[in-house]
């Protein structure tokens, strides 16, 4: 379905019309799940683009508000959310728009130490939240039931990277002891386009559609996603991370960026770059023995 600033403006008119003279832009996004617009100076409209994506809008729209209040940096508060109708078949929703850009691989804020440190704060506040009634995350299952997808990615892409250093890396993760405590949120999807940074600094966290319950080790995927070696390395220490959870770390984002290199290399060529150089950054650190 074509998502365009027309389709927009009609939701909004017809269901929230108080906000019906607002401007309507849409906000350039590599993301797969939602088409993003922005409504007048301090609002968003996600509008989500699969029916699996569909379901984290009634997600957000009842934990957003009680993880907002425990967390050291803004994330999106939902102001209001829209019904299926014959214009647009799925919910959507409005919430608060919050400044910053999405950082690229590899740019400043990558080897920012104080963007390690923010980081950091934000997953250890996320982590001391009760799980009370919390749901589990969309990547709570153990690392190890991803093998035969992770090896299938693999096998697609082997021309394109280092296959044998990632085969090997690969397997050092699963070979690590699974997580024993008891689970705690997580965001679940810490990747470019999901943090706000400025001046080498986090300004916001958005997007929680996968966020629950899960192994604290999923959230590490920072670290090789948005991080180079020695902002990674301060972000290791602010949270302590020991062998084990570093390694299950590391192949999480393994599992999440062989798939989408081997999915999205001419669908979505900014997410395939992305994947490439998380990618490139786990086998350089496999390399040094880091």
């Amino acid at each position: 379905m074509i998502i365009e600033p027309t389709l927009v403006r009609g939701l909004i008119a017809a269901q929230f019309p108080h906000w019906a003279d607002l401007p309507v832009e849409a906000v350039a996004a590599s993301g797969t799940a939602n088409a993003i617009y922005r409504l007048g100076a301090d609002k968003a409209v996600r509008l989500p683009r699969t029916e699996g994506s569909a379901a984290d809008v009634a997600t957000e729209h009842r934990w957003l508000p009680r993880l907002a209040e425990q967390l050291p940096f803004p994330v999106p508060l939902p102001l209001a959310q829209g019904t299926p109708d014959k214009a647009f078949p799925r919910p959507w929703s409005v919430c608060t728009w919050l400044e910053g850009t999405n950082p690229a691989p590899g740019d400043a804020s990558s080897s920012s130490d104080l963007l390690a440190a923010d980081l950091a704060e934000f997953v250890l506040a996320l982590r001391r939240i009760a799980p009370d009634d919390a749901p589990p995350a969309y990547r709570s299952e153990p690392l190890a039931s991803r093998d035969a997808a992770t090896r299938e990615a693999l096998e697609t892409v082997a021309g394109v990277v280092d296959a044998e250093a990632v085969a090997a890396a690969w397997k050092e993760s699963l070979a690590a002891p699974p997580s024993t405590p008891t689970p705690v949120w997580v965001h679940g999807d810490l990747q470019p386009g999901n943090v706000l940074v400025a001046d080498g600094r986090l300004t916001a966290v958005i997007d929680f559609g996968c966020t629950g319950l899960a192994d604290p080790a999923v959230d590490l995927i920072a670290a090789w996603y948005l991080l180079t070696a020695g902002a990674r390395q301060t972000f290791r220490t602010a949270l302590a991370a020991d062998e084990a959870t570093w390694a299950r770390g590391r192949g999480w984002a393994l599992s999440i960026a062989l798939p989408e290199l081997a999915h999205y290399r001419e669908a979505n060529p900014v997410m395939a770059r992305i994947a490439a150089h998380v990618i490139g950054e786990i086998v350089g650190e496999a390399a040094k023995g880091a």
